[in-house]
Formats: C-alpha cells, structure tokens, sequence
C-alpha cells in the first residue's frame, strides 16, 4: 500500500512533526492562525487508508457540528417517522355547541404549529359544532421539565429577540416569535404585526432611515421596548432601517404565553365563537378527551431544515424530544436527553469521555466533543439504516443551506455534504467528502481560537478541497 506524505506523522492526535498540506498551510498563514488551533479526522470510510488526524482526542468546542449528534441519535432512538403533536382537549365532550369547562392547548413538541394551523385546529371545533366555551383556556406544555426553559435565562448574546437565540417549549405557536414587518417611508419606518393582535400596537418612531442596502437591515436594529398596561402590550421600535426598503421579519419580541393566548382568542373570536375569562398554564386533566390535533412534520423531513439551515430551535426541540422520551418521573429532560445520547455511545462503543453536552444545538459556550467522537459517530450513522436520511439532511458544497455561498468552485463542489458550525471562537466542518476517485472520506475538522468566526472557514475549505482532489 502506498504511504500517503505525512501520513504517519499524523497517526497520533495532536502530532505536528511533519507539515501540514500544503493549502491548509497556505490558508492558516493569511488567516494568522496557529496550526494548534486545528483539530481534524480524515479517513476513507471504507477504512482502506488509516486516519489522518490531529488532535482528535480533545475535546473541542463544535458550533453547530454538535447537531449531528442530535440528528443521529435521534433518527435512531426516536424514529424517522417520529412526529410532534398539538391536540385540543376538554375534560369531557361539548354537549349542544356549548363546552362547559375550559378549552385544553397540550403541545407535544411540534414543530410545525404555525399561525395557519392553529387557525385550523380551532376551525375543526367550530365546524364540529362548537361556539361556546365557559370555562378559559388551559395551556398544557408539561411534555417537558420544566415547562420553560427561557425564564429566568440570561440571554446568549446581544440578539435574544432573533430566531436563532429561541429557546423552545413544548408548545412552539410560530416558533414563539411574532412576524413583524418593517418598510421605510418618506417620514421614517412603518412597523405593524402579521397577524394584527388586539391588544398589541407597534410604535417605530423612534427608528430612522439608513443608507445600508436593504439585505443588511438587521446590522442597525436596537433591542425593542416592551410596555406593558394592563393586558395591552406596546412595542417601541429602536435603531436604523434602509431607506426603500420592506422587510418581514420573525421575531421574539412578546412572552409566548401572552402572544398564545391572545391568538387563540382573537382566532376563536373571529370564527364567531366565545370563550370565558381565564388563561393558566397547567396540565391537562386526567382522562381528557381530545377534540382536534394537528401533526408536525415526520423527523427525516424535519432534519433536513435543522442541518441545512442550521436552525437552533429546531435542533433544541429534537434534542428535548430525546430527553422526553427517556426521562424518569421528575427528572429533567435536559438530564434525560443528556443521559440519552450517552447511552448511544455506550451502545455503539464509542467514547463518551470529555463529551459536554447543554441543549444539542451548538449554541452553547459550553459544549465540546472531540473529532474523533464526532468521526465515530459518523462513521455508525453512516453504517446503520438511517444512513440515507441522515445524507440528505447535510448541506452540499456549494449548493444549498449553510454552504451555498462556500466552496463553490473547487473539487468538492456539488459533492461534498457537510454540517457547518460557527461561534465567535469555533468554526466547523463534518461529514462525508469523496476524492477523485469517488471514495467517500469521513471528513471531521474543527477550528478553535478567538479569531476563528472572522478568519477560520477559509482553512477548513482548503482542507475539504485537499481531501476531495486526493486520488
């Protein structure tokens, strides 16, 4: 067999006698980056040429490459048809249009309860018969522990009110943000909700117009303000928005229980139903029945938006659904989905040592896994039945999701599938890479230093590039 250059001297983690490819080297010096700031594994996945590797036994901070290992469990543990659910539940059954008690809301962790399909299941219970509800609604999100996550949470960064930050329950109207949209005018920035809530207004007078182009538009937005009187709410608008410019933007601008219950309300009310006074949040009662329910997408389809678009939402949401599915009574499912995952590893006989695991999405300060555990893993999914789900969910080179503008003109274009992460001092790459020959190589590099987000992608680029033109 044909000894590969440096190949040798790469066989132990963390060993640097021999230079690094030439490219990567290339990359790391225009960038100002220590070649110890680079983790990496690289091996064919036929196993027919050792591993290249480079400190792949430490643990290392991923970004979002962490959602690999939410994906794989749960396609395995949870099922590729494993879907969440929202159901509308009363103690007992209405009796002559009128239900004579309060109106059940039980999320169970779906992801695609949108404002038309809560829209439609109240739809259903006006078209069964139903006007009249005397006792409230109940909002039931106890599928995990504890019920919200998000209270009392500092926020991750400068951003809390964007998707990304979201940090999800098991009743998630709209991903809990609300559509906003901004438009320039000749006296300033116009701002109204979709939908229009009772109760809400917006007030964007404070904004002022800017000269960025119009794709830019979030760089100049300030943290809004949120006045409450009484059960209205007000929301005054800060910062610059781009002159000609109409955006609609989804966000975490109002509490999920106000913004829930206000459009269940509004909703019910315009289908020309009533309800009585009285919103709490609580279980629903033992032997409740179910009167509507809405289903979220099957997990395979699921995935492809959480690796692709690298939606930390989502993400968080599945790994929940781990923890939900395996926890104890009382036990948090954030210990459960922890205890989960491992378990996995266990089985697989992978290493779990030096694992950190907080919420399965990457978007974490704490979290770490080495690149051999992330090569592990790969090389089990790729080997199990869901190998052909998990493919399909990575973002390909230069095509789609969070690679469509990077290594579009190169050897791996069009052909590698890759989970991309980026933190301000993480960036990272996973997943398959074939060579010239074809070959599908499992592809594991992560980046780790202060400057990594500003400078790092162009390295790990010339390392997927160098793989994919090896014959």
């Amino acid at each position: 067999m044909r000894v590969w250059p440096f190949a040798a001297a790469l066989l132990l983690a963390g060993c640097a006698a021999r230079p690094l490819p030439d490219p990567v080297q290339a990359a790391l010096d225009r960038a100002g980056l220590p070649a110890d700031s680079l983790g990496f594994v690289l091996q064919p996945l036929d196993g027919s040429r050792p591993a290249l590797q480079r400190r792949a036994e430490e643990a290392m901070a991923p970004g979002s490459t962490m959602k690999l290992v939410t994906a794989v469990v749960a396609l395995e543990r949870l099922g590729i048809n494993h879907r969440g659910h929202t159901e509308l539940l009363a103690a007992a059954p209405p009796v002559g249009g009128v239900l004579d008690g309060p109106l059940i809301l039980r999320g169970g962790a779906d992801p695609d309860l949108d404002w038309p399909a809560l829209w439609w299941l109240l739809r259903q219970l006006r078209e069964s018969g139903l006007r009249e509800i005397r006792g409230g609604l109940v909002v039931d999100r106890t599928l995990f522990n504890p019920t919200r996550f998000d209270t009392g949470q500092p926020p991750f960064d400068e951003a809390p009110e964007f998707d990304y930050n979201v940090i999800p329950d098991a009743l998630q109207l709209n991903g809990s943000l609300l559509d906003i949209e901004l438009r320039s005018t000749e006296a300033g920035v116009a701002a109204r909700s979709l939908p229009a809530l009772a109760g809400l207004s917006l007030d964007a007078g404070a904004m002022t117009l800017s000269a960025r182009p119009c794709k830019d538009w979030d760089e100049d937005w300030k943290p809004a303000e949120l006045v409450a009187d009484g059960d209205a709410r007000r929301l005054k608008l800060h910062g610059a928005f781009p002159r000609g410019c109409r955006q609609l933007a989804p966000l975490q601008l109002v509490d999920r229980q106000w913004l829930l219950t206000h459009a269940v309300r509004q909703f019910w009310a315009e289908l020309g139903g009533t309800m009585a006074a009285g919103d709490v949040e609580g279980p629903a009662s033992a032997g409740a029945v179910v009167l509507a329910s809405h289903a979220g997408r099957p997990l395979a389809e699921l995935l492809r938006g959480v690796m692709k678009r690298s939606d930390n939402a989502l993400a968080r949401l599945v790994y929940l659904q781990l923890g939900a599915q395996a926890a104890q009574p009382g036990e948090s499912t954030l210990a459960a989905a922890d205890r989960s995952v491992r378990a996995w590893f266990a089985a697989h006989g992978l290493d779990d040592r030096g694992l950190v695991l907080d919420n399965g999405s990457g978007l974490s300060r704490s979290e770490r896994i080495s690149p051999a555990q992330l090569a592990g893993l790969l090389r089990v999914a790729q080997a199990g039945a869901q190998a052909p789900e998990l493919l399909a969910t990575l973002p390909i080179a230069g095509v789609d999701g969070t690679l469509s503008r990077r290594l579009k003109d190169g050897p791996a274009t069009g052909r590698a599938r890759l989970k991309t992460g980026t933190l301000r001092g993480a960036v990272g790459l996973a997943g398959l890479v074939p060579d010239a020959s074809g070959r599908a190589w499992v592809f594991v590099a992560l980046l780790n230093h202060p400057d990594a987000a500003a400078r790092g992608r162009p390295v790990l680029d010339a390392l997927v590039n160098w793989v994919a033109a090896r014959r």
